[in-house]
């Protein structure tokens, strides 16, 4: 494609992309340079240049989209699915969205999604196209369904209303299919719809779509109207976005793909955390400072600094790991949270034990010091501990007073291993030296 496109050859690049499924599409497209793309998007049809921008992620999607022309850009709009378009409206400058949506046909079925929160289950919802009423036959429904389907997302689930759009119930198309003919949809609908307000937080509304393994679920208004429907596809994306999200604050990092990002970026996203953890890491350098007489004393005990402070370290961030996880996926609650406290320490209990044991052995084997062995081996077992407890009430407290535990909790840690790790060995090894020397 970037032959033919530097060849001035656009016919040709146009039908190396036409050839494409919907995501390579976007994939190649997105591989192109700026320049690259504004010759070719014009040259696509707006049904193709759709397809690519919902594909595209939407920082890039946004800014392609504001290097076009106002009515290109409407045109291509109405052909993406309301919530894609919506999303993308919501990610471009607001003089640029609000032309477009001024020269949008079907700017009705896209306004609606706007003024939702962009993090709730509103700004995740797209439109419900096929609504049924309880007094329809199976007939009409389906005569109802073969005119507005072929413009609706999905289909398998099929909402039932009453006269003022309050949610009232569902029916699964395969129970449609198989009614009879003149069967009400009342008779055959399911009451018990689980649903959300729009107001609540999209990660909560996709945990719902995971536990109750649904396809679709419904958003309502505080009056329980029908205002729209979360997709299983769009709950898949959610997913995939807040667990890369938690991966790299749990590096210290902001979200970014490589490559992608510029240098001056990366630099603003990474290097305060790096700050951050500089002067945590002089606390340690403090604790060790403390102690310069006992390892004077006894250089072999430098040795086993790695071990004490690693391996405690490594019992913290399974710990950290396995709780961010568990808050993230809604597995932790505030009543499960003390149980969970008692289990990581009987956990870090039995990993210490062992562990502190084996550090014993390698000090009387290595350095053939059994008194060295005991001091490394009780403070790995009471470090291990402690940072058992640190890796789970740090991320619960993080949570509890609404910061983002994957940011705040590993940094907190590390510093409580390592710090404590030293305190801890160094201290049992002055009140051991005392009567040893």
């Amino acid at each position: 494609m970037r032959s033919a496109l530097e060849r001035g050859d656009l016919k040709s690049a146009v039908g190396l992309l036409e050839a494409l499924k919907p995501a390579d599409q976007a994939n190649v497209f997105d591989d192109l340079q700026p320049e690259e793309q504004d010759k070719l998007l014009p040259k696509l049809s707006p049904e193709d240049s759709a397809d690519i921008l919902e594909e595209m992620p939407n920082e890039e999607a946004a800014e392609v989209a504001e290097r076009l022309q106002t009515k290109n850009l409407a045109k291509i709009l109405d052909y993406m699915e309301p919530d894609e378009a919506a999303d993308l409206l919501g990610d471009i400058k607001p003089g640029i969205a609000t032309q477009a949506i001024q020269n949008m046909k079907e700017a009705e079925e896209v306004i609606p999604l706007l003024e939702h929160n962009d993090e709730s289950a509103g700004g995740l919802m797209t439109a419900a196209d096929v609504i049924l009423k309880e007094d329809m036959t199976v007939n009409e429904a389906i005569k109802h369904l073969r005119e507005e389907s072929p413009d609706a997302e999905q289909i398998y689930y099929l909402f039932v209303v009453d006269d003022t759009g309050v949610l009232v119930g569902v029916v699964n198309l395969r129970n449609l299919v198989v009614a009879s003919k003149d069967t009400l949809i009342g008779s055959i609908m399911e009451r018990d719809v689980i649903s959300v307000p729009a107001e609540t937080d999209q990660e909560e509304a996709v945990r719902i779509v995971k536990r109750y393994d649904l396809l679709a679920l419904p958003v309502v208004d505080e009056g329980e109207r029908l205002l729209g429907v979360i997709t299983y596809d769009d709950s898949l994306d959610i997913l995939e976005d807040e667990a890369t999200e938690d991966i790299y604050r749990l590096g210290g990092i902001s979200n970014e793909r490589p490559g992608d990002r510029s240098l001056k970026d990366a630099v603003k996203s990474r290097l305060p955390w790096l700050i951050v953890n500089l002067f945590m890491a002089m606390i340690s350098g403090t604790v060790l400072s403390l102690f310069e007489s006992t390892i004077a004393q006894m250089a072999a005990l430098a040795s086993f600094f790695p071990i004490v402070a690693g391996v405690s370290g490594s019992s913290g961030t399974q710990t950290l790991t396995v709780t961010v996880r568990s808050l993230a996926t809604g597995e932790i609650t505030k009543k499960e949270a003390r149980a969970s406290i008692w289990k990581s320490l009987l956990l870090g209990l039995v990993n210490g034990i062992i562990l502190g044991g084996i550090v014993v052995l390698i000090g009387y084997v290595w350095k053939g010091n059994l008194n060295l062995g005991f001091i490394a081996g009780g403070a790995t077992l009471i470090n291990i501990m402690i940072t058992s407890i640190t890796g789970i009430v740090i991320p619960l407290l993080m949570n509890h007073l609404k910061v983002d535990p994957a940011l705040a909790s590993p940094i907190l840690v590390a510093t409580m291993a390592d710090s404590l790790g030293y305190l801890i060995y160094l201290g049992f090894a002055s009140a051991v030296l005392v009567f040893v020397l």
